[in-house]
């Protein structure tokens, strides 16, 4: 698997990235995990967006939302790899690059994340620590988490 990131702010988007983060989104949230939700939520426009294509596929995004958006602390969310992808590391390197991003264009400060309880131990193996109390968002059971920037 040969992949090839990109990050782009929104405006930078063509149609066909569009068309591929939407697709690949609806496509996990949506179908793979019966969640009907409103994905439009008009952060995308003032978020960057990460993307892995492997032979012009997008496998792996996540969206790299500016502190003061979602969260006093900036964010990683909407976090999803193709399920033909899983198991192969992408996951891993999609949110060591997510992370590294972030300290580069928000300086080097606390991520927070909302993350769905099944990934906790994934997000803890970057130094994700549970900052508060299970809660149902969409349906599906979340945590926030925050990644301390010294750890």
């Amino acid at each position: 698997m040969q992949i090839e990131w990109t990050l782009k702010k929104f405006d930078a988007l063509t149609p066909f990235h569009v068309y591929d983060i939407l697709h690949l989104r609806s496509q996990i949230f949506v179908v793979e995990q019966k969640c009907i939700f409103e994905d439009a939520d008009y952060k995308d426009q003032v978020s960057m967006h990460l993307m892995g294509y492997d032979n012009h596929q997008l496998i792996a995004y996540t969206r790299l939302v500016p502190p003061g958006e979602i969260y006093k602390e900036p964010s990683i969310g909407r976090v999803v790899t193709r399920a033909s992808a899983r198991g192969t590391g992408i996951g891993r390197a999609l949110m060591q690059q997510s992370i590294d991003h972030l300290y580069t264009f928000f300086g080097k400060q606390n991520i927070k994340i909302g993350a769905q309880i099944y990934l906790k131990r994934f997000y803890e193996s970057f130094g994700f620590i549970e900052t508060g109390a299970v809660y149902l968002e969409d349906g599906i059971e979340h945590i926030h988490m925050v990644k301390n920037f010294e750890s």
